[in-house]
């Protein structure tokens, strides 16, 4: 355990950041999910309205640093081109 007091702060500080970040991690793959599971169940309709929740939670992730922008980005474009997949089928 640290002994100075800026050590303790910082302790402290990364303490709060990992609840946050989990949080936000959690979040993130569960607005994935539901994308996935409107693309199994064949509701297009559903499908697109979780890719927008899902492309807003993961874009503020990669804001927030919690995610990698280029991992986000991914994750986007591979749900965007499934829904848009389903939508032509």
């Amino acid at each position: 355990m640290a002994n100075h007091k800026s050590a303790l702060k910082r302790h402290r500080q990364s303490l709060l950041a990992r609840v946050r970040n989990r949080a936000v991690k959690t979040r993130v793959r569960n607005v994935i999910k539901a994308v996935r599971v409107a693309l199994d169940g064949g509701d297009t309709a559903a499908a697109e309205a979780a890719l927008l929740v899902a492309t807003k939670a993961l874009d503020k992730a990669a804001t927030k640093k919690v995610l990698h922008w280029k991992t986000a980005a991914r994750n986007i474009s591979r749900l965007s081109t499934a829904v848009n997949k389903s939508k032509k089928a």
